[in-house]
């Protein structure tokens, strides 16, 4: 910071003002352009709507006795998606970010760690052998996608604390389950019948379209108790993905409890959205990365930031799908690893060593 000071000629307080003000206007910017993308994304489909129309339908509300066809358009076909698609791509790229910050490695995500495959397993075992941890029901599937993603997390808690707890640890472990699952599931959908075989794809392919407001509710309140929690631990995330472990305990922040807290609640963001959405793979991966490009890697900022371009991916990802070949869907998980993976393979192709430098 002083050296800068000393090129541009301004006071290190104003140069300071200046850095945290880009990042604040990039915050914002990013905020109006998800507003934006989500008025346009409800006024596309087959019924084209105007966004002026949109706008009244909104104003209007749900509740009044006299429905007219645009409000149940809005309100009951296109809000609720669009409205999942805001909070899971949030949700997605803010646990991409704070995993990647605790184990200061640039290609971790809920997906590359094994969180997604415990979900998939989870819901094949329901719809195709009719095992279920919580019963039966409608919900089966979901729950039982959710307590499989959790339980996968709490499984590499616990087998990287007894390797001890450091990024490796988790990385391996994530990774050796996530081929585990993978192949568990791959021989179940060997032996399932056409009907189930079909069901089990079309949910891993992940959709938006299964999304109500009751689901909507539930990934809202995860949210809202797990991410004030991650940027509590924000300085404590910068100093691991700076300087490492030896750096970050010359400052007194407890590694080990830092990574778990962070992998814990990652892990709780990434299980609530993905039962209810299938498998998204790469917003996770992408949004942070773009971010960091932008304004850098101090977590204050990242998460907050990472969570608005990850709502503006999800939707624009989503409004294309619906778009392409319109009436039939193309679901947003195809669409975002189109856009994901060739970004996955530039970044193992560019990546640095000293990357978070």
């Amino acid at each position: 910071m002083r050296r800068s000071a000393e090129l541009t000629g301004l006071p290190p307080g104003e140069l300071y003002s200046r850095f945290v003000g880009r990042k604040v206007l990039f915050i914002l910017a990013s905020l109006l352009l998800c507003v934006g993308a989500a008025l346009v994304a409800t006024a596309l489909g087959s019924a084209r709507l105007t966004v002026g129309e949109v706008f009244r339908a909104v104003i209007a509300g749900p509740l009044r006795a006299e429905l007219d066809a645009n409000r149940v358009i809005v309100w009951h076909l296109r809000l609720p998606r669009i409205v999942m698609g805001i909070v899971a791509g949030a949700g997605l790229a803010i646990a991409g970010a704070a995993m990647q910050g605790a184990l200061r490695n640039p290609l971790v995500s809920p997906f590359t760690l094994g969180v997604a495959s415990g979900a998939t397993l989870g819901a094949s075992l329901a719809i195709i052998l009719g095992f279920s941890l919580v019963g039966a029901g409608r919900y089966v599937v979901i729950a039982n996608a959710f307590l499989f993603a959790m339980g996968t997390s709490l499984l590499i808690l616990a087998i990287a604390r007894l390797r001890g707890i450091s990024p490796e640890s988790f990385i391996l472990v994530g990774i050796a389950l996530m081929y585990f699952f993978g192949a568990f599931t791959s021989f179940l959908q060997y032996v399932a019948t056409e009907g189930e075989l079909a069901e089990v794809i079309h949910w891993a392919f992940g959709s938006l379209s299964r999304a109500s407001w009751g689901n909507i509710l539930v990934v809202t309140a995860v949210l809202l108790f797990s991410f004030p929690l991650l940027i509590k631990y924000s300085w404590d995330l910068n100093a691991l993905a700076q300087g490492g472990d030896e750096v970050a305990k010359s400052l007194g922040v407890n590694c080990g409890r830092v990574r778990v807290m962070t992998m814990a609640l990652s892990s709780l963001i990434a299980a609530s959205i993905v039962c209810f959405t299938g498998i998204i793979g790469f917003v996770g991966l992408v949004a942070p990365h773009i971010t960091r490009l932008l304004i850098g890697g101090d977590h204050r900022y990242l998460l907050p930031a990472s969570a608005a371009l990850g709502a503006v991916l999800l939707i624009a990802a989503d409004t294309i799908g619906r778009m392409v070949i319109s009436p039939a869907v193309i679901p947003v998980g195809i669409v975002i690893s189109f856009i994901g993976a060739p970004f996955f393979f530039y970044l193992l192709m560019t990546r640095r060593r000293r990357y978070w430098q």
